[in-house]
């Protein structure tokens, strides 16, 4: 089991590795993400540079990034510790991604993706509390962090056994937004409508 979870893991941070913003922004003949818009590889920036569509599939393609490894190793019956380590490893390979340099994204998306086997209540709830925040405040990097902060508490009261597994991404993300939070309480903080040359 043990190997089983070594393979998993590498196999978990090489498929994170995969930069899906970048791959798409050349695949549309978009600036690269990481020297145009906030510097950011991910969905957010893509939006900004190329409109809805890019955006919509690096979205997608970075929460498959999540997904697919984590419910691979649980449907080969590794347990819920372990699926949390397998999820950090897909997280990591999209914020240092091995093939581009290790330049990448917050991870957010794939950390969402990571989080999907739980049960489409979390994830509801995610996108519901995401949703809420930048409606409400405009910040996507605020809606991330509220909702991820979050996400152990709803873990807790839909399936327990999951909430540390959770937790320890959850902490991940919000310290890869510690520049975000820095900007969000000193007031710089781009929404996520503004254009051009901006943080993130």
């Amino acid at each position: 089991m043990i190997a089983l979870i070594i393979l998993m893991t590498a196999t978990a941070y090489l498929f994170g590795s995969l930069s899906s913003a970048v791959v798409i922004c050349q695949l549309y003949r978009l600036p690269d993400p990481r020297n145009a818009g906030s510097g950011n590889p991910g969905a957010t920036n893509v939006f900004r540079l190329g409109g809805k569509i890019p955006a919509i599939l690096v979205l997608i393609m970075d929460i498959l990034k999540g997904t697919i490894p984590v419910y691979g190793s649980y449907f080969l019956g590794i347990e819920p510790l372990y699926l949390g380590i397998i999820a950090i490893a897909a997280c990591l390979g999209h914020i240092f991604p091995l093939y581009f340099g290790f330049k990448g994204g917050k991870g957010v998306a794939t950390a969402f993706g990571a989080m999907l086997p739980i049960g489409l209540d979390l994830a509801g709830l995610l996108i519901f509390t995401w949703i809420a925040v930048v409606f409400v405040t405009g910040f996507s990097s605020l809606g991330a962090i509220v909702a991820v902060a979050l996400a152990p508490l709803f873990t807790f009261f839909i399936k327990p056994l999951y909430t540390l597994p959770v937790a320890m991404l959850s902490i991940l993300i919000i310290a890869r937004h510690k520049d975000n939070i820095i900007r969000l309480l000193s007031r710089n903080e781009s929404k996520v409508w503004h254009k051009g040359r901006i943080k993130e």
